[in-house]
């Protein structure tokens, strides 16, 4: 009797190639299975990806049910002339107001959820080509640089989010080349803006650009004040506050009487250095900033002399204005030398919000003089946006006899100065159009920049060809400004705040002059912005 094999040896004959050629039944079965299991596994990676983009447009999609069930709830109160428990009425809101304010809101989420979904924890979304990239160090600029606009939109789940990122992800500990002025104003300002506002403590190499030949820029010099004193007060380490008015003093040694400074200043002499004259790009935010530590300080005798500078280069700009033939376009020259250039960036287009808020600081005559100034200027900035075919600004604008003026560079990278100016002067003045300008401008914004995936830049006004950048202060500014233009104005009241240039609120703190004995308490009892619940270096260059 021949022997039975064992189960073990037929065990191992499945192993054995020779077993299925004899047995082809069992070849297909196995090829059958081997198949069946890679598309298993194929299709749990699949659903796996598939089920997280469905979640986020899932809350995506929750995210707009709330705003138009909440828009759905105000428009009922109103009409029964109630207040929601949510909201303080103000005299200076209304429906119209409401309703375009959550427009505003809405275009956030939809800026933010992109951002969120296709770039997280990266400096800034590329919306046509769904990824992210890193412009600033990989600090998560977008992220950082929106928190305070998420927390005033009361979009709580999306900043509770962000707010999570920064205090387990947010890493300095980086070898890269640093812009100290764009990590100031965006990442410095960004983090101390949201403490401000929330209460909650969310815990390189710098130098001088090569192509500066080493020389300082004036914004960059000048533009670090509001946040390093800020820091100060709120670490009551006096050392931040030390170091950047160190650099205020050096500059008034040598300040000019006509109070314009070159945009290069030779950082070891504290001296100009030849150079443009201007209040666009590398020049703007040193004047406002005078003029903003005077305020953050809560005007005091401590900061008088921040005041005393920013009215001597108020003159200087005064010098600098000119009017265009035949319509009289207001606009501010830029000089070199002696020789004015009839050239405006649309970056001086804050400007007449500059002035707007400084003009309270002067005395009857002279404060109407410069408020009129102010809005000739903004009349100009607007006329930017109207004079193309998109409705969009071009980069800068130059202007000739008798021919008004034209676009130059005519990229439009989402930027906020002129809505900025727009906001201060409906402000201050309570004047309507100023709003109606502000809506026009977003509804451009929404016709040409809005993708599925984000909102985009211009390559061209004219052409509208887009690029593939959303800006980080498209979120930060932009649309914080504009939702503020169409708010009331206890909504980051201008008495107890004050916006750094990357429209980040810090509070007024009074100052009595000494560092180190600074009544540097924030009071906490201040009124917080109101969260409404009704309805609905890209500075410098395009890249």
């Amino acid at each position: 009797m021949g022997k039975k094999p064992s189960s073990n040896s037929t065990s191992l004959s499945i192993f054995n190639p020779k077993y299925y050629f004899k047995k082809p039944q069992q070849l297909v079965l196995v090829i059958f299975g081997f198949v069946s299991l890679v598309l298993l596994v194929s299709d749990r990676q699949n659903l796996t990806r598939d089920h997280h983009e469905e979640v986020l447009r899932l809350n995506e999609e929750l995210a707009q049910l709330k705003l138009h069930l909440e828009d759905l709830s105000v428009k009922v109160k109103w009409s029964a002339g109630l207040e929601s428990s949510n909201t303080s009425k103000d005299d200076d809101d209304d429906p119209v107001s409401v309703e375009r304010r959550e427009k505003v809101k809405e275009a956030m989420l939809h800026a933010w959820t992109s951002y969120e979904k296709y770039a997280w924890g990266h400096d800034e979304l590329q919306p046509q080509t769904k990824d992210g990239v890193n412009s600033f160090g990989g600090l998560g600029a977008t992220l950082v640089d929106s928190l305070d606009t998420l927390f005033i939109m009361g979009l709580h789940e999306q900043f509770q989010r962000a707010k999570e990122w920064v205090a387990n992800s947010l890493d300095f500990n980086k070898d890269y080349e640093a812009s100290v002025f764009e990590t100031t104003i965006r990442v410095v300002g960004g983090l101390l803006s949201a403490y401000d506002l929330s209460g909650d403590k969310t815990h390189g190499s710098a130098h001088n650009p090569g192509w500066t030949r080493g020389n300082s820029i004036l914004a960059d010099s000048g533009t670090e004040q509001l946040e390093f004193i800020a820091l100060s007060q709120r670490t009551k380490d006096p050392k931040y506050q030390e170091k950047v008015e160190k650099v205020v003093k050096e500059i008034q040694k040598t300040f000019p009487t006509d109070g314009l400074l070159p945009i290069y200043i030779n950082p070891l002499s504290g001296t100009a250095a030849y150079s443009t004259i201007t209040f666009g790009a590398m020049g703007d935010s040193f004047y406002e900033y005078l003029l903003k530590v005077w305020i953050q300080g809560n005007k005091t005798e401590a900061v008088k002399h921040y005041r005393e500078m920013w009215e001597t280069s108020m003159k200087g700009l005064q010098s600098l204005v000119r009017k265009t033939t035949p319509s009289s376009f207001t606009y501010i020259c830029e000089k070199n030398g002696n020789f004015l250039s009839d050239k405006m960036d649309e970056l001086a287009c804050f400007a007449p919000g500059m002035l707007a808020l400084g003009s309270k600081g002067y005395g009857p005559g002279e404060a109407e003089k410069v408020l009129s100034l102010a809005e000739e200027l903004a009349w100009t900035c607007y006329n930017f946006y109207q004079l193309t075919p998109t409705k969009l600004a071009g980069e800068n604008y130059f202007f000739h006899p008798g021919q008004d003026m034209n676009v130059g560079t005519s990229w439009n990278i989402l930027r906020p100065e002129t809505v900025e100016s727009l906001f201060y002067l409906w402000r201050i003045t309570g004047n309507k159009t100023y709003q109606e300008w502000g809506w026009n401008i977003f509804q451009a914004f929404e016709k040409n920049s809005r993708l599925e995936t984000g909102y985009v830049g211009l390559k061209d006004v004219n052409s509208g060809i887009i690029d593939n950048k959303m800006q980080t202060f498209f979120l930060a500014e932009t649309l914080k400004y504009l939702y503020l233009l169409f708010s009331p104005t206890s909504v980051i009241s201008l008495d107890e705040w004050v916006f750094n240039t990357e429209a980040h609120p810090l509070r007024i703190v009074t100052r009595d002059g000494d560092p180190h004995h600074e009544n540097s308490q924030v009071d906490r009892q201040q009124k917080l912005p109101i969260h409404f619940r009704g309805r609905k270096e890209g500075r410098l260059g395009y890249n």
